[in-house]
Protein backbone atom coordinates (compact mmCIF):
# COMPACT_ATOMS: atom_id res chain seq x y z
CA UNK A 1 0.00 0.00 0.00
CA UNK A 2 2.64 2.12 -0.23
CA UNK A 3 4.13 2.05 -3.35
CA UNK A 4 5.51 5.14 -4.51
CA UNK A 5 3.65 6.77 -7.57
CA UNK A 6 4.49 9.89 -9.36
CA UNK A 7 1.40 12.09 -10.95
CA UNK A 8 1.57 15.51 -12.43
CA UNK A 9 -29.03 12.36 1.18
CA UNK A 10 -31.85 14.75 -0.72
CA UNK A 11 -32.54 17.51 1.55
CA UNK A 12 -36.12 18.50 1.37
CA UNK A 13 -34.74 22.17 0.44
CA UNK A 14 -33.83 22.53 -2.97
CA UNK A 15 -31.11 25.12 -3.98
CA UNK A 16 -32.47 28.06 -6.05
CA UNK A 17 -31.61 27.72 -9.82
CA UNK A 18 -28.21 28.97 -11.04
CA UNK A 19 -28.17 32.32 -11.85
CA UNK A 20 -25.66 35.02 -12.86
CA UNK A 21 -24.39 36.70 -9.48
CA UNK A 22 -24.20 33.94 -7.38
CA UNK A 23 -20.77 33.01 -5.65
CA UNK A 24 -19.74 29.07 -6.08
CA UNK A 25 -18.95 26.72 -3.08
CA UNK A 26 -14.99 25.37 -3.17
CA UNK A 27 -13.95 22.34 -1.69
CA UNK A 28 -9.92 22.93 -1.21
CA UNK A 29 -6.62 21.50 1.11
CA UNK A 30 -5.92 23.80 3.30
CA UNK A 31 -2.54 22.04 4.57
CA UNK A 32 -0.57 22.77 7.45
CA UNK A 33 1.34 25.75 8.37
CA UNK A 34 4.33 25.99 5.97
CA UNK A 35 1.89 25.54 3.02
CA UNK A 36 2.56 29.45 3.27
CA UNK A 37 6.03 29.03 2.17
CA UNK A 38 5.16 26.83 -0.65
CA UNK A 39 5.26 29.05 -3.75
CA UNK A 40 3.36 27.05 -6.02
CA UNK A 41 0.60 25.98 -4.12
CA UNK A 42 0.31 29.39 -2.56
CA UNK A 43 -0.06 31.08 -6.10
CA UNK A 44 -2.32 28.59 -7.09
CA UNK A 45 -5.12 29.49 -4.20
CA UNK A 46 -4.36 33.59 -4.75
CA UNK A 47 -4.73 32.76 -8.80
CA UNK A 48 -8.19 30.93 -7.64
CA UNK A 49 -9.11 33.92 -5.24
CA UNK A 50 -8.48 36.25 -7.89
CA UNK A 51 -10.45 34.63 -10.71
CA UNK A 52 -13.58 34.82 -8.28
CA UNK A 53 -16.16 37.73 -7.62
CA UNK A 54 -15.05 39.45 -4.15
CA UNK A 55 -17.00 38.01 -1.25
CA UNK A 56 -19.18 39.78 0.79
CA UNK A 57 -18.33 37.76 3.48
CA UNK A 58 -17.03 34.14 3.57
CA UNK A 59 -18.82 31.17 5.72
CA UNK A 60 -15.79 28.47 6.23
CA UNK A 61 -16.36 25.09 7.49
CA UNK A 62 -13.22 23.07 8.11
CA UNK A 63 -11.65 19.97 9.22
CA UNK A 64 -10.64 21.19 12.43
CA UNK A 65 -14.24 21.90 13.89
CA UNK A 66 -16.75 19.07 14.97
CA UNK A 67 -19.17 20.50 17.54
CA UNK A 68 -22.86 19.09 17.97
CA UNK A 69 -25.03 20.94 17.64
CA UNK A 70 -23.66 22.81 14.83
CA UNK A 71 -21.78 26.07 16.01
CA UNK A 72 -21.24 29.29 15.54
CA UNK A 73 -17.95 30.69 15.89
CA UNK A 74 -17.06 34.53 16.86
CA UNK A 75 -18.11 37.30 15.14
CA UNK A 76 -15.86 40.11 17.10
CA UNK A 77 -12.21 39.45 16.92
CA UNK A 78 -10.84 36.70 18.56
CA UNK A 79 -7.69 35.10 18.92
CA UNK A 80 -6.61 32.38 16.21
CA UNK A 81 -6.55 28.60 17.33
CA UNK A 82 -3.24 27.42 16.71
CA UNK A 83 -4.56 23.52 16.60
CA UNK A 84 -1.32 22.12 15.17
CA UNK A 85 1.83 20.95 16.98
CA UNK A 86 5.88 20.72 16.74
CA UNK A 87 6.40 23.52 14.28
CA UNK A 88 8.38 26.10 14.38
CA UNK A 89 7.88 29.31 17.14
CA UNK A 90 6.42 31.55 13.99
CA UNK A 91 3.92 30.12 13.21
CA UNK A 92 2.46 30.11 16.46
CA UNK A 93 2.58 34.31 16.35
CA UNK A 94 0.89 34.58 12.82
CA UNK A 95 -2.36 36.73 12.89
CA UNK A 96 -5.53 36.67 10.44
CA UNK A 97 -7.70 39.91 12.08
CA UNK A 98 -10.02 39.47 9.46
CA UNK A 99 -13.81 41.45 10.74
CA UNK A 100 -16.55 39.59 11.98
CA UNK A 101 -19.55 38.63 10.35
CA UNK A 102 -22.72 39.14 13.27
CA UNK A 103 -24.96 39.67 9.84
CA UNK A 104 -24.18 36.29 8.31
CA UNK A 105 -24.42 34.48 11.83
CA UNK A 106 -28.02 35.39 12.20
CA UNK A 107 -28.83 34.55 8.42
CA UNK A 108 -26.96 30.83 8.73
CA UNK A 109 -29.33 31.07 12.31
CA UNK A 110 -32.33 31.63 10.44
CA UNK A 111 -31.86 29.12 7.40
CA UNK A 112 -31.95 25.84 10.05
CA UNK A 113 -34.93 24.27 11.09
CA UNK A 114 -35.88 23.56 14.27
CA UNK A 115 -34.58 20.46 14.05
CA UNK A 116 -31.32 21.72 13.38
CA UNK A 117 -30.53 23.63 16.78
CA UNK A 118 -27.27 26.23 16.25
CA UNK A 119 -25.12 27.15 19.31
CA UNK A 120 -22.70 29.98 19.91
CA UNK A 121 -19.08 30.16 20.92
CA UNK A 122 -17.78 33.69 20.80
CA UNK A 123 -14.63 33.14 21.87
CA UNK A 124 -13.37 30.34 19.32
CA UNK A 125 -11.32 31.80 16.74
CA UNK A 126 -10.64 30.87 13.19
CA UNK A 127 -8.33 27.56 13.46
CA UNK A 128 -5.63 26.30 10.97
CA UNK A 129 -8.14 24.90 8.79
CA UNK A 130 -10.29 28.53 7.80
CA UNK A 131 -7.32 31.06 8.53
CA UNK A 132 -4.49 28.64 6.59
CA UNK A 133 -6.39 29.14 3.16
CA UNK A 134 -8.00 32.44 3.92
CA UNK A 135 -4.10 33.91 4.14
CA UNK A 136 -3.01 32.47 0.67
CA UNK A 137 -6.75 33.63 -0.97
CA UNK A 138 -7.59 36.84 0.74
CA UNK A 139 -4.16 38.08 2.64
CA UNK A 140 -5.37 41.45 3.27
CA UNK A 141 -7.65 40.25 5.85
CA UNK A 142 -10.71 42.80 5.17
CA UNK A 143 -13.12 40.11 4.49
CA UNK A 144 -15.63 39.15 7.10
CA UNK A 145 -15.42 35.58 7.64
CA UNK A 146 -17.58 33.08 9.93
CA UNK A 147 -16.29 30.34 10.77
CA UNK A 148 -19.13 27.25 11.43
CA UNK A 149 -18.72 23.76 13.04
CA UNK A 150 -19.77 20.61 11.22
CA UNK A 151 -22.46 19.05 13.97
CA UNK A 152 -21.16 15.36 13.29
CA UNK A 153 -19.28 13.66 10.29
CA UNK A 154 -22.42 11.81 8.79
CA UNK A 155 -22.07 13.18 4.54
CA UNK A 156 -26.04 12.88 4.23
CA UNK A 157 -26.48 15.48 7.32
CA UNK A 158 -23.90 17.54 6.06
CA UNK A 159 -25.33 17.52 2.71
CA UNK A 160 -28.88 18.38 3.89
CA UNK A 161 -27.16 21.15 6.00
CA UNK A 162 -25.11 22.56 2.68
CA UNK A 163 -28.65 22.64 1.13
CA UNK A 164 -30.10 24.91 3.81
CA UNK A 165 -26.97 27.33 3.74
CA UNK A 166 -27.73 27.57 -0.13
CA UNK A 167 -29.50 31.09 -0.59
CA UNK A 168 -26.16 32.54 1.14
CA UNK A 169 -24.43 32.57 -2.37
CA UNK A 170 -26.98 35.06 -3.67
CA UNK A 171 -26.20 37.08 -1.01
CA UNK A 172 -22.44 37.27 -2.00
CA UNK A 173 -21.37 34.39 0.35
CA UNK A 174 -18.74 32.25 -0.29
CA UNK A 175 -19.02 29.12 1.27
CA UNK A 176 -15.86 27.22 1.33
CA UNK A 177 -15.56 23.33 3.10
CA UNK A 178 -11.97 22.88 4.25
CA UNK A 179 -10.03 19.70 4.18
CA UNK A 180 -8.02 17.63 2.31
CA UNK A 181 -8.72 15.08 -0.55
CA UNK A 182 -6.80 12.33 0.97
CA UNK A 183 -5.24 12.99 4.63
CA UNK A 184 -3.24 9.53 5.77
CA UNK A 185 -0.79 11.83 8.13
CA UNK A 186 0.72 8.27 9.92
CA UNK A 187 1.35 7.24 6.29
CA UNK A 188 3.54 9.53 4.80
CA UNK A 189 6.91 10.19 6.45
CA UNK A 190 8.60 8.78 2.97
CA UNK A 191 6.81 11.73 0.99
CA UNK A 192 7.17 14.99 3.78
CA UNK A 193 8.88 17.65 1.50
CA UNK A 194 7.92 16.19 -1.88
CA UNK A 195 5.64 17.63 -4.59
CA UNK A 196 3.77 15.25 -6.93
CA UNK A 197 5.13 12.15 -5.43
CA UNK A 198 2.54 9.73 -3.46
CA UNK A 199 1.72 6.45 -2.59
CA UNK A 200 -0.82 4.45 -4.22
CA UNK A 201 -3.77 4.48 -1.71
CA UNK A 202 -3.66 8.62 -1.79
CA UNK A 203 -3.45 8.83 -5.99
CA UNK A 204 -6.05 5.78 -6.21
CA UNK A 205 -8.61 7.79 -3.74
CA UNK A 206 -7.69 10.70 -5.10
CA UNK A 207 -8.47 9.35 -8.84
CA UNK A 208 -11.98 7.69 -7.38
CA UNK A 209 -13.29 11.18 -5.81
CA UNK A 210 -12.51 12.98 -8.91
CA UNK A 211 -13.85 10.27 -10.93
CA UNK A 212 -17.17 10.50 -8.62
CA UNK A 213 -17.34 14.16 -8.61
CA UNK A 214 -17.26 14.00 -12.09
CA UNK A 215 -19.66 12.30 -13.04
CA UNK A 216 -22.32 13.01 -10.03
CA UNK A 217 -22.61 9.77 -8.29
CA UNK A 218 -23.27 11.16 -4.91
CA UNK A 219 -24.65 7.85 -3.30
CA UNK A 220 -21.23 6.51 -4.18
CA UNK A 221 -18.90 9.77 -2.31
CA UNK A 222 -21.64 8.84 0.77
CA UNK A 223 -20.35 5.38 0.70
CA UNK A 224 -16.59 6.68 0.88
CA UNK A 225 -15.43 4.71 3.72
CA UNK A 226 -16.60 1.57 1.79
CA UNK A 227 -16.30 2.20 -1.98
CA UNK A 228 -13.31 4.57 -1.65
CA UNK A 229 -10.06 2.72 -2.81
CA UNK A 230 -7.17 3.54 -0.86
CA UNK A 231 -9.04 3.39 2.70
CA UNK A 232 -8.81 3.44 5.46
CA UNK A 233 -5.17 4.30 4.84
CA UNK A 234 -6.65 7.63 2.75
CA UNK A 235 -8.63 8.79 5.29
CA UNK A 236 -7.48 7.23 9.15
CA UNK A 237 -10.13 9.55 10.39
CA UNK A 238 -12.89 11.31 7.69
CA UNK A 239 -12.89 15.11 8.95
CA UNK A 240 -10.95 16.26 6.43
CA UNK A 241 -12.98 14.75 3.51
CA UNK A 242 -16.00 15.60 5.29
CA UNK A 243 -16.60 19.42 4.49
CA UNK A 244 -16.50 17.95 1.18
CA UNK A 245 -20.44 17.30 1.36
CA UNK A 246 -21.21 20.86 2.77
CA UNK A 247 -19.84 22.33 -0.52
CA UNK A 248 -22.13 19.69 -2.92
CA UNK A 249 -24.93 20.37 -0.87
CA UNK A 250 -24.39 24.14 -1.24
CA UNK A 251 -23.41 23.30 -5.05
CA UNK A 252 -26.75 24.57 -7.31
CA UNK A 253 -26.75 21.70 -8.87
CA UNK A 254 -24.56 18.57 -6.64
CA UNK A 255 -24.27 16.08 -9.36
CA UNK A 256 -22.92 18.44 -12.26
CA UNK A 257 -19.32 18.23 -12.77
CA UNK A 258 -17.37 20.52 -10.61
CA UNK A 259 -14.39 22.38 -11.97
CA UNK A 260 -11.06 21.53 -10.68
CA UNK A 261 -9.14 24.32 -9.57
CA UNK A 262 -5.89 22.87 -8.52
CA UNK A 263 -4.81 19.35 -8.60
CA UNK A 264 -1.37 17.16 -7.78
CA UNK A 265 0.19 15.88 -4.64
CA UNK A 266 1.51 17.49 -1.24
CA UNK A 267 3.74 15.26 1.08
CA UNK A 268 1.76 12.71 -0.73
CA UNK A 269 -1.63 13.99 0.13
CA UNK A 270 -3.84 14.91 -2.73
CA UNK A 271 -4.53 18.58 -3.12
CA UNK A 272 -7.56 18.60 -5.23
CA UNK A 273 -9.36 21.65 -4.62
CA UNK A 274 -12.66 22.04 -6.93
CA UNK A 275 -15.38 24.69 -7.28
CA UNK A 276 -19.17 24.05 -7.68
CA UNK A 277 -21.15 26.37 -9.38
Amino acid sequence: MTDRITTAAPDPVPAPASRPGRMPALYLGHGAPPLLEEPRWMAELAGWSAALPRPSSILIVSAHWESAPMTLGATTRAPLVYDFYGFPRHYYALRYDAPGAPDLAARVRGLMPAAEPVADDPGRGLDHGAWVPLMAMYPDASIPVLQVSMPDLDPEHLFAVGRRLAPLRDEGVLIVGSGFMTHGLPFIHAYMGHLDVAPAWSVEFDRWAAEALAVGDLDALFAFREKGPGMPYAHPTVEHFAPLFVALGAATAPDAPPETRIDGFWWGLSKRAVELG
